[in-house]
């Protein structure tokens, strides 16, 4: 499996790195949540080894932001936040498990096992379209009514954040942390920017515009009503 592990104590991610690489997984491992959660949107990842205290972005929040951008990968968290209170609250989140330190090796690698062998319940698919609108995340191309439209890499993200989350309201907070890795500053007007880029290319040049905005809580896609 190809494992991602967030873990911000290096001589821990070491230890896991090597470990799990000697059992013949593909490893990586950032120290910083933003990093994770980047990595994850962008790259395509089995599995997601997760700390709960992070900087950058807790662990909490960058199983939320995942999930809430469609991402289906299982998630284990590995934290030293054991309390009854703190495993349900990140199982709820969308964690699929929760191993406390200190922790034994073997019970890690066996359920890394178990969660590999989990069949995926919904296939993440490779092509996401809203009314005559076309997303391929292989080929990184977008067509609206069979016209190609050219986006820079900012524009696509955006654009297919908006689509996973079809219908939904997504913040300026969230496309912040999702798109660009840095947190909320009200000072900033680079979501409205290249929003406005965006919404030249996929909503002017065609009758029914996609792109929408609800003042003050943010932007969603939704085909005509």
């Amino acid at each position: 499996m190809k494992i991602l592990v967030a873990e911000d104590d290096l001589k821990s991610a070491e230890f896991l790195r090597k470990g799990l690489s000697q059992e013949g997984h593909s490893v990586e491992c950032v120290t910083d949540g933003r990093d994770a959660l980047s990595y994850c949107l962008y790259n395509p990842c089995d599995l997601l080894v997760l700390d709960r205290m992070m900087p950058g972005m807790d662990g909490l929040t960058v199983l939320k932001s995942l999930r809430a951008a469609g991402r289906k990968m299982p998630v284990i968290f590995l934290t030293s936040m054991g309390d009854v209170d703190d495993r349900v609250e990140g199982l709820l989140a969308g964690g699929d498990d929760y191993l406390v330190k200190p922790f034994h090796f073997s019970e890690l690698l066996a359920r890394l096992t178990v969660l590999g062998r989990r069949p995926q319940v919904v296939p993440q698919s490779t092509k996401l379209a809203v009314h005559d609108l076309e997303l391929d995340l292989l080929t990184r191309t977008a067509t609206r009514a069979g016209s190609n439209i050219e986006l820079q890499a900012k524009e696509f993200a955006l654009l297919e954040i908006l689509m996973r989350n079809t219908g939904r309201i997504v913040t300026k907070t969230m496309l912040l942390e999702q798109v660009w890795d840095f947190n909320f500053d009200p000072r900033t007007t680079v979501v409205e920017t290249h929003m406005s880029r965006l919404r030249s290319k996929i909503d002017k040049p065609f009758e029914v515009p996609l792109i929408h905005t609800t003042r003050s809580a943010g932007y969603s896609l939704h085909a005509p009503r």
